[in-house]
């Protein structure tokens, strides 16, 4: 069975508020937080939540990390590995300087960015991409696969 044919099976979504997608896909931000611990593995589609964190494009690291950066909405933006879900030990220092203590830290690895971006809905939560959504994405990343 190919991939197109298992349709969401091998991959899932994440949506995340911009700036922090750009900020994944530019390779600096390797984590994402979370409330909950997310039991999945593989492949994420990056998606780009319809709102922009104002107060978070003052912080500098983030206005560094994504300065020059059109932040689009609404849309699939990447691909990326989710390789771990941990969260940081009591009075331990931080996996990396963007995680936020107490919560769940989503590693994430392989990220690539897609060519142009396909508008989509996302949700909370890991969520399953439609058969149609991961075609647009194979389009564009041929080589991606389970």
């Amino acid at each position: 069975m190919s991939a197109a044919e298992q349709g969401g099976d091998w991959i899932r979504g994440i949506t995340i508020k911009q700036p922090f997608t750009a900020a994944i896909l530019t390779g600096s931000k390797t984590i994402e937080n979370r409330r909950k611990p997310w039991s999945w593995r593989g492949w994420l589609l990056l998606h780009a939540g319809r709102k922009v964190d104002q107060q978070a494009l003052r912080e500098p690291l983030i206005a560094r990390t994504v300065r020059g950066r059109e932040l689009v909405t609404g849309a699939v933006l990447g691909v990326a590995r989710l390789a771990d879900c941990h969260q940081s030990t009591a009075g331990g220092p931080p996996c990396t300087w963007w995680a936020e203590p107490g919560r769940w830290h989503l590693v994430l690895t392989d990220v690539q960015e897609l060519a142009r971006p396909i508008p989509a809905q996302g949700q909370l939560g890991p969520w399953k991409p439609t058969e149609e959504l991961v075609d647009q994405v194979l389009q564009q990343l041929p080589h991606l696969r389970p």
